[in-house]
């Protein structure tokens, strides 16, 4: 309302100014018209005669021509005749008078001691031989030309009112459309930050409030899913770490408590600790690198590095598991592969984790291939099985924390998350392709020079 009330009293202000302006200057005109007649006559005819003979003889030469108050004045500003008879002792110093005595038309508009009105005067040089004798001065008052501008701005002041009222209606439910929604954005907002994530935003409009309504509950929704992946997390790992504890304390009590003499049932349990202990370990040293991942307290050690040798190193060690299951273990690399600048201790984890979940998922007697060959500046590898694949409803969060699927076997979730946190601190990608009941095959992309985005 206040840009709206001062924009129109700036507008009324040029409006009333340019009315004022354009009566005056039309009342200017005519009077120059009149008064430049009227001095053109008496240099025609009358130029041979003294001012003082055509104001005794033939005063009407100078106001036959206007019916405004006419003034003849000499060089020295005294007034030598005024056609309403005003009689002034004082010399005229007005600016129109001074501009007709250099030669020029003058105009001036002010008060006079003989009229209560503004008048508007309007000088010029009467000459005799091209030289300037006296001046004639045509004077008009302002008195009905200032009514009526008076009455127009008195319109105007009206269809100002009358336009800040409508504006003032108009922006009133303007800014009920846009503060009332935004009130309720708000408040929903704040009810969210309160953690009531259930709670949605009504969408009033298909507007940029609209778009914010949509991006609020879309939040929401994401931070439902992802309060619900937590919680998931936390039951499944509580029941991930339980179920190794049980087994280590179950054998703990009974080799502590029974007098067990059979050498086989001590290394039996001995060993199932040991192995379960690993387990623990494992899951242990992911929440770990997990945490140091979420933080970026995580540092990578490069250096030059032979990708093709640790990649037949793991192959060989893989071998004998692939064996005990009967499973097709593949390995194709190229013989000579350029040496890349990376963290052999990571990509080795990388490499370790999709193997892993590879066996996780694929059948006795199914097929694991893992391959890697250079492709200009980049090396490629990829981990192939023949698995039971991911679903197209998994498939978009595979690579989330926390997310496990529905069948997954996976201890925590963090895994594949881990390896692509760790593929881009190298400065490369990770995709998955996978098709439920035939396979899924895991591609990761490394540049051979350092590009890291960390």
């Amino acid at each position: 309302m206040l840009v709206i009330i001062i924009s129109v009293f700036i507008l009324e202000f040029f409006l009333i100014n340019a009315v004022k302006q354009y009566y005056y200057k039309s009342i200017e005109d005519i009077l120059s018209n009149q008064i430049q007649f009227s001095a053109e006559f008496y240099s025609k005819y009358f130029s041979s005669y003294s001012l003082e003979d055509i104001i005794m003889d033939d005063v009407d030469v100078f106001w036959q021509q206007t019916t405004a108050q006419v003034q003849v004045i000499d060089m020295n500003r005294n007034i030598l005749m005024d056609s309403i008879g005003v009689s002034d002792l004082n010399k005229i110093n007005t600016q129109d008078v001074v501009e007709a005595l250099k030669g020029e038309k003058g105009v001036w508009t002010g008060e006079v001691s003989y009229d209560d009105e503004p008048i508007m005067s309007v000088s010029y040089p009467l000459r005799m031989d091209n030289k300037v004798i006296g001046v004639i001065r045509f004077v008009s008052s302002l008195r009905e030309t200032d009514k009526t501008i008076n009455k127009i701005s008195i319109i105007l002041i009206w269809i100002g009112l009358i336009v800040v009222s409508i504006s003032g209606l108009v922006s009133v439910f303007l800014s009920n459309t846009i503060v009332r929604p935004l009130r309720e954005v708000t408040k929903v907002a704040e009810k969210m930050a309160n953690s009531q994530l259930n709670i949605r935003s009504k969408k009033r409009y298909d507007d940029e409030i609209g778009k914010l309504s949509d991006t609020l509950n879309y939040m929401a929704e994401e931070l439902v899913k992802k309060e619900q992946l937590k919680n998931d997390f936390i039951s499944s790992i509580s029941h991930e770490l339980r179920t190794p504890l049980t087994s280590i304390k179950g054998w703990a009590i009974t080799l502590k408590s029974e007098d067990i003499k059979n050498a086989d049932m001590i290394k039996d349990g001995l060993e199932i600790i040991e192995r379960e202990s690993e387990r623990l370990s494992s899951m242990v040293e992911e929440l770990l690198d997990f945490s140091r991942f979420a933080s970026g307290r995580i540092t990578l050690s490069k250096e030059e590095m032979d990708l093709g040798y640790t990649i037949k190193q793991i192959g060989k060690q893989i071998m004998p598991r692939s064996k005990g299951r009967l499973i097709k273990f593949e390995l194709d690399c190229e013989e000579e592969m350029p040496r890349i600048i990376a963290d052999e201790d990571r990509i080795k984890q990388v490499l370790i984790n999709l193997l892993d979940n590879s066996f996780k998922f694929t059948p006795d007697g199914g097929t694991i291939k893992l391959s890697a060959k250079s492709e200009g500046s980049f090396i490629n590898f990829s981990v192939e099985d023949t698995g039971c694949g991911i679903s197209e409803e998994d498939m978009p969060y595979v690579k989330e924390k926390f997310y496990k699927g529905k069948n997954s076997k996976s201890n925590s979730g963090l895994g594949l998350s881990i390896c692509d946190e760790i593929v881009k601190l190298h400065g490369g990608t990770m995709s998955i392709e996978s098709v439920q009941g035939v396979g899924t095959k895991v591609s990761v992309r490394l540049p051979l020079k350092e590009e890291s985005t960390r």
